[in-house]
């Protein structure tokens, strides 16, 4: 097995825009997200997961859909669900792996449509994994001005309105414990700059989500990342591909070099989408090859080979 990055770093903690581990070193932390945990359970298996670790990840990115088909709060199989976030979670355990739990909205773009049920998910899973050095919460994954509540009657889903959100979910997930939380921007996690203006104040260990895609994000978002981490935010790219921001069309390896340029001069954590192989050109692994670990190359896609080698590069590092 290969290095178990949770014995040599143990439970980590945000000190300015840094990640650092109990001794106080900075830790970057890089790995694939899954794409949807109901719609390829078979995904969330140790090997799958000592693969990627081979690799050089030493982070999986549980995402776990809200809204979409079968998702948490739309009549999805809740048990089923925390049993894979509890598989997940293991298996990173076990190989020496961080582990983020993410509240995936998306259809439901404004956080407060399930805010209840996030109260709820996220007061069990803090109970549940207080003990554990290696799991991060992320609050909202891609706060957006669709769904519920947004438009000219209500508030729109702009940072103030997700600031509030993370003024009460993140007060239930500190009665437990002091893990990293990540907290959604607006935009679909873009707007980072906002963050930076009026950053939520009054707790520790507080990161904000930055999502790109590079066939579709160029400079200007580069430049609201530059800002915020100027003005002092703590920022994880909680989500990234090299393909349009749909997760489809074609990979653009221009701008992906000049991201992860970026992200390396500052030192950046990321997590990769996506582990799967559903049929668009951000999955990493190709439709159809019946395999659910143990990739070689040859069952890669395009962009999976691309971001192996990234894992490997960011491994060495």
């Amino acid at each position: 097995m290969g290095k178990n990055y949770v014995a040599s770093h143990g439970k980590l903690s945000v000190r300015g825009t840094a990640i650092v581990d109990r001794a106080g070193g900075e830790v970057r932390l890089y790995g694939p997200s899954t794409l949807g945990l109901v719609w390829y359970p078979e995904f969330i298996n140790k090997e799958a997961f000592t693969c990627v670790h081979d690799w050089g990840a030493n982070l999986v990115r549980l995402a776990m859909y809200t809204m979409e088909e079968d998702g948490y709060c739309s009549g999805g199989d809740k048990e089923f669900t925390k049993k894979l976030i509890d598989d997940g979670v293991r298996f990173c355990t076990e190989l020496g792996m961080y582990a983020i739990i993410d509240w995936h909205i998306l259809s439901d773009g404004d956080p407060r449509q399930n805010k209840e049920e996030a109260k709820c998910f996220f007061a069990e899973m803090a109970d549940k994994y207080k003990d554990h050095d290696n799991v991060l919460f992320e609050i909202c994954n891609e706060p957006n001005p669709g769904g519920f509540n947004s438009g000219e009657e209500h508030e729109p889903v702009d940072w103030p309105v997700i600031k509030s959100y993370a003024g009460e979910i993140i007060p239930i997930i500190r009665e437990k414990t002091d893990a990293i939380i990540l907290i959604g921007t607006p935009t679909w996690s873009q707007e980072v700059d906002k963050a930076a203006d009026d950053p939520v104040t009054g707790y520790d260990n507080l990161m904000y989500s930055l999502h790109y895609y590079a066939s579709t994000h160029g400079q200007y978002l580069r430049d609201k990342l530059i800002y915020a981490l100027d003005k002092g935010l703590p920022v994880f790219v909680d989500e990234y591909s090299i393909t349009a921001a749909d997760g489809n069309g074609d990979i653009n390896y221009e701008e992906a070099d000049k991201w992860s340029a970026l992200v390396d001069e500052r030192n950046l954590s990321c997590a990769q989408w996506s582990l799967s192989p559903r049929d668009e050109s951000s999955a990493m692994v190709k439709p159809n090859t019946g395999k659910v670990s143990g990739w070689t190359d040859d069952d890669l896609t395009d962009t999976g080979k691309w971001m192996k080698k990234r894992l490997k590069e960011a491994a060495l590092k």
